[in-house]
């Protein structure tokens, strides 16, 4: 078994970061927009005072460009024993997937429910899509 093409590995996380960025911003602005806006006037009229950061938003973007990252770098990972492909990509996908956002799902629901069911499922399941296809993008790049 080699070593991982940190070069190549880093190429392709930044393509793969680049499709959940893209897919991010068409959730949360597009489909999930106007329930996510309604939710934070709900919380302000009753006190909360929630605004939003723009410095957090910088983070979410990077945050998601290292997940692209690391999507891409289990693909690696797991290449000399599961094989080159898509198969393989969709695989690391998903283990990266059932990390982030199956985890974060249920995280948020099962403590004090503060996220309409909408606005904390319909994110886990979008990932479900997002996160292996932009490994399968990513994966395309990378090169042992």
């Amino acid at each position: 078994m080699g070593k991982i093409n940190m070069g190549r590995a880093v190429l392709g996380g930044l393509l793969a970061g680049l499709v959940m960025n893209v897919s991010e911003f068409l959730l949360h602005a597009v489909v999930l927009g106007a329930d996510g806006q309604k939710l934070m006037e709900d919380w302000n009229e009753k006190g909360f005072n929630v605004q939003p950061d723009p410095m957090m938003l910088a983070w979410l973007v990077l945050i998601t460009f290292a997940l692209g990252f690391l999507a891409v770098w289990t693909y690696a990972a797991i290449r000399p024993r599961f094989g080159a492909g898509p198969k393989t990509a969709i695989c690391a996908g998903l283990a990266v997937w059932a990390m982030s956002f199956l985890y974060a799902g249920v995280y948020l629901y099962a403590g004090i429910v503060i996220y309409p069911a909408k606005l904390t499922w319909l994110p886990v399941f979008w990932g479900l899509m997002e996160v292996p296809l932009a490994t399968v993008a990513g994966a395309w790049l990378y090169k042992e």
